[in-house]
């Protein structure tokens, strides 16, 4: 079954923001057209009248996780590759080339173009204001302000999918995200894994399910540090953030049954889970999750 999403047209611009694998700003060609997206939640956007656009369906590699204020600070998983995907996004989004803040390595200061048209597919903001979308530049299926039943040959011309294509990001599903198009973006991800991109891809030593040793933060942060699903990443430092100075993971599962917030169920399966600790495996300093992620589906909160 498809899915009926507003598309709205604009534009992308990247100068003095943070995008990465997954996250891009985009400004409406009318800021207006923010209040017609749909669902519970409303877009918040900036004082310009962009906002941040979360990639719907996929999960790239953290370039900037947390606060400074956490005890290891904002933190990302290994930069080279973390960093080939926002490249991956930027270039789908037509931007072909772009320079980074002296200052900031996550910040854009100069992009060519200042500015690319495209468009987005929406149908709601997640709990932090961002606008959840398909984004694409070429082939809007449908005029400003219209909803669409989004098919698997739109999905295609999306920068969504095309970052799962190319192996720079992980597929990550929410329920309300249809299971065809779900099907779709799982069928590319095993394309991509079966044929990885040395050092361009996630599948190349991908370690979610094989299995992470886990020693300190830096064995997820450093440039030749553990490739995993960011969402465990995630879960990861904020764990460790609780006692910097012990990086034992045996109160890890532990940790993750307390975030009831992580529900979800398994593809095919009726069972909703509470909690992480369902799908991850601790064994002393290493840990690895049950299922890959194109088998999990978050329930939407």
């Amino acid at each position: 079954m498809s899915m009926p999403m507003l598309a709205i047209k604009g534009t992308f611009r990247v100068r003095g923001f943070k995008p990465d694998g997954d996250t891009v700003n985009f400004t409406p060609d009318d800021v207006a057209d923010w209040k017609l997206v749909p669902g519970a939640r409303p877009v918040v956007p900036r004082w310009d009248g962009s906002a941040a656009i979360r990639l719907e369906g996929i999960d790239a590699l953290e370039t900037h996780y947390g606060v400074d204020t956490s005890p290891s600070g904002e933190q990302h998983q290994p930069l080279p590759l973390a960093h080939e995907a926002t490249q991956g996004l930027l270039k789908a989004l037509g931007f072909t080339a772009f320079d980074r803040d002296d200052r900031d390595q996550e910040k854009i200061s100069s992009s060519t173009p200042e500015a690319s048209e495209g468009y987005i597919l929406t149908r709601g903001a997640d709990v932090f204001g961002r606008c959840v979308a398909l984004v694409g530049r070429k082939f809007q299926p449908v005029p400003n302000g219209y909803a669409v039943e989004v098919d698997e040959r739109m999905l295609r011309n999306t920068a969504n999918y095309q970052q799962i294509e190319a192996g720079l990001a992980y597929p990550t599903y929410y329920s309300e995200f249809p299971e065809l198009l779900r099907a779709s973006l799982t069928a590319a991800a095993a394309a991509a894994a079966a044929a990885p991109v040395p050092g361009k891809s996630v599948w190349e030593k991908d370690s979610t399910t094989t299995g992470t040793k886990v020693t300190g933060l830096d064995s997820l942060t450093a440039p030749n540090g553990a490739v995993i699903l960011p969402k465990l990443f995630r879960r990861l430092k904020d764990y460790l953030d609780l006692s910097p100075s012990n990086p034992s993971l045996s109160c890890f599962r532990a940790y993750l049954a307390g975030a009831a917030e992580d529900r979800f169920y398994l593809q095919g399966k009726p069972e909703v889970y509470s909690g992480m600790h369902h799908v991850v495996e601790v064994t002393g300093d290493t840990v690895r999750m049950t299922h890959a992620p194109q088998e999990i589906v978050f329930v939407e909160k």
